[in-house]
């Protein structure tokens, strides 16, 4: 399968849809580039991205 890219919003809600509360719009906006695709994904892996975008995102705000 090829990459893929979505918003972290598509994956948190068909993975993970209890934290979408608790991340921000702009959190939920950011894109994600999957190598195999959304339709691979299980959902460790949701949280292991969300985790991640949190901190680079925060990496960006300390930045600024």
């Amino acid at each position: 399968m090829d990459m893929e890219t979505v918003r972290l919003v598509q994956i948190v809600e068909k993975l993970a849809p209890e934290l979408v509360p608790f991340l921000t719009e702009r959190e939920l906006n950011l894109n994600i580039v999957l190598r195999d695709g959304l339709a691979w994904l299980e959902p460790e892996d949701a949280m292991e991205i969300v985790q991640h975008s949190i901190c680079e995102h925060q990496k960006e705000v300390l930045l600024h």
